[in-house]
């Protein structure tokens, strides 16, 4: 009996411990300001360098690939509205490292641009 609490006990830990934590950029950290920036596809619509399309930012006409969430975590980037065919605006807070911006917040704002269906 001792050893089938022991065992209970040790898979009770085990799975508690074993639980992934989710890293969400959608949550506000505290530690810089939120700034609003143009966001896009780094080659598609910027000019960066490299093969494949890689979520980016334009900060004072710097341009930077972001770190922390990636093109397709924001909608088909091939869409007419999508990364690689639109700039959009986003709300983001982090650090430029080198010539990459790491993200800790990226919230793509909606797009006004578009008119309501149905009108």
């Amino acid at each position: 009996m001792r050893l089938v609490i022991l065992f209970l006990i040790s898979f009770y830990g085990f799975t508690t411990v074993a639980q992934n934590s989710k890293s969400d950029t959608a949550k506000r950290p505290a530690d810089t300001k939120i700034q609003v920036v143009e966001a896009a596809c780094g080659q598609c619509k910027f000019g960066l360098p490299g093969k494949s399309c890689d979520l980016a930012i334009r900060i004072n006409g710097q341009s930077y690939f972001v770190d922390g969430t990636n093109i397709n975590s924001h909608g088909d980037a091939h869409a007419p509205d999508g990364f690689c065919n639109a700039t959009r605006k986003a709300e983001v807070r982090g650090a430029i490292t080198g010539k990459r911006f790491k993200a800790s917040y990226f919230k793509l704002l909606p797009d006004l641009s578009k008119k309501p269906e149905g009108n």
